[in-house]
């Protein structure tokens, strides 16, 4: 995606993305949501163009890319899988449920496949509480998932 553009194509889309919000009051999350969306992640050339626009500092936009655990710094797998790490989910395995597929996928928690398969995200809280543990892969919640299915998760990510 963006790794393989260049960095004044980079810079134009976002300046074309920004223009796009400079009506809009409190633009910054909207443009972001929209950078990544158009290069899979924020790239560094992008937070530098935003902040130019907005006439903010690259460490206010930088900031808050940071803070939203939804902005990625480098491109995500085809597959993201997102395991609930929140206290009702812990409370019935997904401790356990992180680890088995942690082992299953050989990735820790932020961690993309050498082969851009799968990308593992801890959330802190998918809202599927009554059907703890939970993950949620490429959008599509799981529910009362055992470290048993860790297997099966990573072989339907490999596919």
């Amino acid at each position: 995606m963006a790794g393989a553009m260049p960095m004044h194509e980079i810079t134009e889309r976002t300046a074309a993305i920004v223009d796009g919000y400079l009506h809009v009051e409190g633009p910054l999350l909207p443009i972001l949501h929209d950078v990544q969306a158009t290069f899979g992640h924020v790239p560094d050339a992008a937070v530098e163009k935003i902040a130019d626009l907005l006439n903010l500092s690259r460490a206010e936009v930088h900031g808050v890319k940071s803070f939203y655990h939804d902005f990625q710094t480098s491109p995500a797998g085809h597959h993201v899988l997102k395991v609930c790490r929140a206290e009702a989910c812990q409370a019935v395995g997904g401790d356990a449920l992180g680890d088995a597929i942690q082992k299953a996928l050989g990735l820790d928690w932020h961690e993309t496949s050498a082969d851009g398969t799968v990308t593992l995200e801890p959330v802190y809280c998918l809202g599927l509480c009554s059907c703890a543990p939970a993950v949620m892969l490429d959008g599509e919640l799981r529910g009362r998932l055992k470290p048993r299915d860790a297997e099966a998760l990573a072989a339907e990510v490999r596919r």
